[in-house]
């Protein structure tokens, strides 16, 4: 059973992304308004192929993961 907590900093981190506070709040600044309203969060052209499938499949399987990816999405179209 899977007991890790899932939230922000660790999505980061397995996305391989810097996953401070400070990287986070960077990331979203530096991202945010590139994804149209249309848009899916994985068909960002700012992830990598690996990472995108990560939040497809977090999505799709409605994984502990897509709560915090629905989150994420939220947070850059802000």
């Amino acid at each position: 059973m899977d007991t890790a907590t899932h939230d922000l900093n660790t999505l980061f981190a397995q996305l391989g992304l810097d996953n401070s506070d400070d990287d986070i709040e960077e990331f979203i600044h530096t991202h945010s308004g590139q994804l149209s309203p249309s848009m899916q969060l994985h068909q960002a052209p700012f992830w990598t192929v690996s990472q995108a499938r990560f939040l497809v499949e977090a999505v799709r399987e409605d994984a502990d993961w897509s709560e915090v990816v629905d989150s994420l999405s939220a947070l850059l179209r802000h």
